[in-house]
Formats: C-alpha cells, structure tokens, sequence
C-alpha cells in the first residue's frame, strides 16, 4: 500500500514538472530565438556598415570590398529563414532581385481599381552589380545610396525580433521554408549570379536553422536531425564549384530527409500549426510530395473549391461549342489533351476567320499552380480566364449570360447544375457557376506526376543519367532554375508561391531573328517601361508536347529554345533590348549539354 501511494505521488509530481516545464519553457524558448535573431540582425548591420566604411575611404582595394561584401551575404543568409518570412516586404530591400518591381493594390479612396506602385531595385543583389566583376568609382555615389537603404531596414526586424514572440508554429513553418527556398533558390545561383558563391551560402543558412532547431529537441528521432544537418553542411562546404555540384544528389540524399524530420519533429512535439490557404501545404515533408501542393490555393473563395460534380460539369462544358458565339468552337478546340491541351499551332485562328490569334495556345496542365494567368498576367483566377476567353471576341465571341440561359433550359445539364450548385429556390444557371464548373475542370488538371516526380520521391530507376545530368545543368550551368523555379518549373515564386513573376528576353518574331517581336507583353496591361517585352514565365512541364514554344510560337524545337538562350536572348542576337532581363551573357553550353537538357525537360511529361 505505502509503495503504491510513494509510486503515485512519483506519477503525479513528474506529470506537475512536465507541465511546469512546457508551459514556463515555452517563453523561455520564443524568447531566445528573439534575441537570437536580434544578434544575426546586428551581424548582418556591423557587416553593411564595414563595407560602407570601406566604400567611403579614400582608396579602398576590390579585393577588400569583394571580401566585405561576401560577409555580408553570408551575415544575410544566417537570418534569412526569419527575414523572409516576418516583416512582410522588407526582405526585398534587403535581397530583393535587381530588377524593378511593380505591385498591383486596391484603390482605398478612388473607387473600384487598381493602384500600381513601382518598386525601385534595393539590397545586396544591387550593391553585387558595384562590385563584380570590378568596382567602377564613377558610380560610387550611387553604391552608397544603397548601402545606406540597408540599415533603416535592419532596425525594423531589430524591433520586431526584439518585441515579439514568434510562436512555435511558425518557426518551424519559417525552417522548413528556407530549406525549401535553398533547393529551389539558394543552390541555383538565383540571388548571387555574379559571385555563385551559392554553397557556401547554403551552409550558412543551414547553420542558422541547426542553431534554432536546436532548441527543439524532441525524443523520436534525437540526435538525427542534426547529424543530417550536420552532413549536409558539410556536402556543402566540400563541393563548392558552381557547375560541378550535384544538385539531384544533395535534394534526395540531404535536403528531402531533412524536411521530412523537421514535419516529423513538429507532429511529435506537438505543435499545432495555423491553416492557410496556400499553394505549399504546410503539412508536406517535401516539395515533391503528392500532395504538396493545393489546387485551390487561388480560387476566389472557399465555396469555389473543386468537386467531383463540378469537374464533370466543367469536362462537359470544356467539349460543348455552346459556350462560343457560332456554336462551332468550344474550349477543347484548342486545348487538346492529345497535345497536352494545347492545339500544336503557332497560332489558332480568330473565330470564324482564318486571322491568326495574337498568341500561341499554353498548356492547361498545371494552371491551377498559377496565380496569374495568359501570357500578359492580366487575371488572376481560372475564373476570370474562362470568362474572358468565352467573352473574347476574336476566341470564342460568346455571352456567360445567354450560354447560362441555353444550359438551364437543357435538362441534363440543369440537373448537373442543381447537384454541382444546389441551394434553395434555385432558377438559373449563374453565370459564375459555369466560369466556377470550367475552372475546376481545369484545377482537376493538376498533374505533377512526371517521372522526375517519381523519381524525387524515391524511384532511383525513374530517370536516366543522361536526365539527371540534364537536371544538374538546368539547374546550375544553364541557369534556367533561376527564372522556371523548382518543382513547378515556372515563375510562381518559391517557396511561399504568392507571386508570378515575367521575364524580358527578346524573342525574335521570326524565325529568321531579324528583329524582336513586336508584341508589348505586359505594358499593354501595365505601361510601366520595364514590361515592354514582358512575358509572363510559363511552365517547362510538359514541354516536350507543347511545341512550338515561346508566347508567339517561333521555336518548333526544344533545342532552338536551348540555343536562344545560350547566346543570351534577344540582346545576344544583337537587339536593342534596354531592359531585357536575361543575363545577356553567352551560357557556353555543348552540344551533349543540351542533349541532357532536352532529356531532362522531357522527363517532366506529365501522366494522364
């Protein structure tokens, strides 16, 4: 009796110092990442400012600047997994691209609209372009213009590492991120072009998230998580060389299993995530997961979220030339699964002409992982596209309104209405149902299934070494991952996906590359200067049954594309592109580098 009473208050006081130690641990905790992150952000400020001192001395020595300016990155890269993730926008004005941004915002005061902001480039991909390959004095001015940019925005995370506590949660949403943005950024040279010092700035950011795990130390796996790490770091101090590294080896063998104990981890603790609607599932160990990834990220509300009654709806309607004003040309016409919905034309016809059409026909595999859509970016849900094609008056000349009637009074179809749409009283066919049946359909087509897909997720016999040493190419010498981001090898931006971004490279308008193309891409939507030429960055899933390619059809050939590329775009070619956004410089890929790459692209065919 006396050793059962001794063996429950035992129970008892060890289930009172667990709880005392959860709950009194668990501010301790926020508490230490915050002046953690206080200190990487006073690092990253002291190195901004050596290298600021430096620029302003009399005769500073391009060795000792370029060396500065290394430290700095990597004093970056050591709070990047937090800047990227708090303080929305403020990362931008410290790494932000090189290039000019504009943002698109809902008018407050004026009404319905849009208001533009341009965002000038600001941060360390800027203060590179000073400093490499040579440091030109005569712009010197200007460099310290932007270093100075630097440190108003350094005090802004001081204060805000300094006066929140960031919930568990979303420190481990914020970790696994940065792993997921050093696989599809950090490796391919994205934010470091000039220096491709990428590896070593990899095992930086990796240090930094070992550091902040460490205070997580869970009992499943003790000790696992940091001696993968640990080896992953050490991979990426032992294998420098830009062109060399083994890409496909570190994704599967390191970064895969590190993410998918980091998921392991947080179930384990348990901590209990906050939901959102995003692309990236937060539940998804890895980026090639099968479900990684969530086809109604951008519908435009919940109650449009895809259903099996809605796709067979949508597969209807897609095939029904109803919807188009002559009653001959329907969605399929042009998007056919057979050529992985697009039509294999340089460019359709106008409807009921035989005028060709402004723009090639895109792929509809994978559109749903897009959050802006046609060549120019102008909508931003399927919905809206499928209303302004069926609307369009060169495509399909239609009416929602009168197709909405037609269908209503057609009893199969009316039935499928009521079943995908039921509420009460119902009396029409609206026309947003049908725009909502033909976007599911389209979301239905979501298909990253390819064999690199297969072979991500473990299947070592999915790809060849010829495709694998495609894969390495596109995603280092040829610098293709820099603009068509992994895994979804477009321009929806990774890791957090909120944004698509386009690109200036000069397409010719021939095949003859006499001149660049006159079509004006996004300035006919947005008539900022640095959109003349703009196209939005499509997928190279499915390439290798989309021919022809680019937004007018010029290539009929994967190689040509390739070819484009490696003599640096439109400018290579010797075009007046002032704002191309393509590195002009020339890729110097071989004749068997290709080869693998084309190898590659076809290894990412989807399978239906």
């Amino acid at each position: 009796m006396k050793k059962s009473i001794i063996l429950t208050i035992l129970v008892c006081s060890s289930v009172c110092l667990t709880d005392f130690f959860c709950h009194e641990q668990e501010p301790v905790v926020k508490t230490a990442i915050g002046q953690i992150l206080v200190g990487k952000t006073d690092s990253f400020s002291l190195a901004c400012r050596n290298l600021q001192a430096a620029v302003e001395s009399r005769s500073p020595s391009l060795p000792q600047l370029q060396n500065l300016y290394l430290q700095s990155r990597i004093a970056y890269k050591k709070m990047e997994w937090a800047a990227e993730y708090f303080v929305l926008g403020a990362a931008r004005l410290l790494n932000g691209p090189p290039v000019q941004e504009v943002e698109m915002a809902e008018e407050e005061n004026d009404g319905p609209g849009l208001k533009q902001a341009v965002l000038k480039p600001a941060g360390l991909q800027v203060i590179e372009t000073f400093l490499f390959p040579s440091f030109d004095t005569v712009r010197k001015n200007e460099l310290l213009h932007q270093l100075s940019l630097l440190q108003p925005v350094c005090r802004k995370y001081r204060a805000y590492f300094s006066n929140n506590k960031i919930p568990d949660w979303q420190v481990f949403d914020a970790v696994k991120l940065e792993v997921f943005r050093i696989i599809s950024l950090g490796i391919t040279g994205f934010d470091n072009p000039l220096t491709l010092k990428s590896m070593e700035e990899s095992a930086a950011a990796l240090e930094s998230l070992k550091e902040v795990l460490a205070f997580y130390p869970g009992k499943e796996n003790k000790g696992i998580l940091t001696h993968r790490m640990d080896n992953a770091i050490q991979y990426l101090h032992r294998n420098t060389d830009f062109n060399s590294f083994n890409r496909m080896e570190f994704i599967t063998k390191h970064a895969n299993p590190i993410t998918g104990d980091i998921t392991d981890l947080e179930e384990e603790l348990p901590i209990r995530p906050y939901k959102n609607n995003r692309l990236l599932n937060q539940e998804a160990k890895t980026l090639f997961d099968t479900n990684a990834f969530n086809v109604n990220a951008y519908a435009p509300n919940r109650s449009s979220f895809i259903s099996k009654e809605k796709i067979d709806l949508g597969k209807l309607l897609f095939s029904d030339p109803l919807l188009s004003g002559n009653g001959k040309r329907s969605c399929i016409s042009c998007h056919q699964p057979s050529m992985a919905f697009t039509d294999g034309m340089v460019k359709n016809t106008v409807i009921g002409r035989q005028e060709s059409l402004d723009r090639n026909t895109p792929t509809l595999i994978n559109a749903a992982v897009q959050p802006s859509l046609f060549y120019d970016m102008r909508v931003k849900t399927l919905e809206d596209q499928s209303h302004s094609v069926v609307q369009s008056t060169r495509e399909m000349h239609g009416s929602m309104e009168l197709s909405g009637e037609k269908l209503w009074l057609d009893k199969k179809y009316r039935q499928m209405f009521f079943i995908a749409f039921p509420y009460e009283d119902k009396n029409r066919v609206d026309t947003f149902e049908i725009m909502n049946a033909l976007a599911s359909y389209i979301r239905s087509l979501t298909l990253l299934n390819s064999r690199f897909d297969e072979y991500m997720r473990g299947d070592n016999k999915a790809m060849n070494p010829e495709e694998i040493n495609g894969f390495n190419l596109f995603m280092g010498k040829a610098k293709c991952a820099t603009c068509h981001y992994m895994p979804l090898f477009n321009g929806t931006f990774p890791p957090q996906f909120k944004k698509m971004e386009s690109e200036v490279i000069g397409v010719p308008g021939t095949e003859k590359k006499s001149e660049i193309d006159p079509d004006l891409g996004r300035y006919n939507i947005i008539q900022t200067a640095s959109f003349k030429h703009a196209f939005k960055i499509t997928t190279v899933r499915n390439a290798g049954r989309t021919a022809p390619y680019m937004h007018n059809g010029v290539f009929s050939k994967l190689e040509q594309v390739i070819e484009f590329y490696n003599k640096g775009g439109g400018t290579g070619l010797g075009f007046k592109v002032d704002n191309q956004t393509l590195p002009p410089e020339k890729l110097n890929l071989t004749e068997k580098e290709t080869k693998e790459m084309v190898a590659f692209i076809r290894a990412l065919d989807s399978r239906y």
